[in-house]
């Protein structure tokens, strides 16, 4: 809807992507976590004391790639369109490594507060990191894969998403490698 509504402005379709994003993330933080902890991004499912299990993995890819298709359907598009948008070379995997880490390292400062404060860093954490990251910030293997599959201006390439991919789950790995040391967890 942000690319619709923006008359050909990208930075006006950005803005309206990263505000939606991050209020609706805080939106399903708070709602899904009695149910799951809300672990909707594989690398934070990892991450957490190697807690992640297979089943909650795979719901998230499924889950992501599900919301795609219903978007599509909603502003009736094809249920999927393999994204033709360009992301790729080093300042992009690199900006995917370092929002990856920080997101971590946002989730874990906002813990000691509860739920609510987790949600409310995330949503300002991503909002925030749409605008200082070349890549728009996916820090979601489950997302990259599912921007794989729009080719709205928020896509990616199918052959761009493993490196982002890789560079999420090192970034991850960094993040919870330096948080074990600070932390003596």
């Amino acid at each position: 809807m942000g690319e619709r509504l923006s008359g050909g402005n990208m930075a006006l379709a950005l803005l309206a992507n990263s505000l939606a994003t991050g209020a609706g993330l805080v939106a399903i933080i708070l709602g899904f976590s009695p149910l799951s902890g809300a672990h909707l991004n594989p690398v934070v499912t990892i991450s957490e004391a190697w807690r992640g299990s297979p089943a909650y993995l795979a719901c998230q890819v499924i889950g992501a790639l599900g919301g795609v298709v219903i978007a599509h359907v909603i502003f009736g598009l094809s249920a999927i369109t393999f994204s033709q948008h360009p992301r790729s070379g080093v300042p992009q995997v690199l900006a995917e490594f370092l929002a990856t880490f920080g997101l971590l390292f946002a989730i874990r400062g906002a813990s000691r507060f509860g739920v609510p404060a987790v949600a409310l860093a995330v949503g300002a954490y991503i909002t925030s990191a749409y605008w200082f990251t070349s890549s728009t910030s996916f820090a979601n293997p489950a997302v990259t894969l599912a921007r794989s599959v729009t080719n709205t201006f928020t896509g990616i390439r199918p052959i761009d998403a493993p490196g982002f991919v890789v560079a999420q789950l090192l970034g991850a790995a960094a993040a919870a490698w330096v948080l074990s040391r600070l932390t003596d967890e």
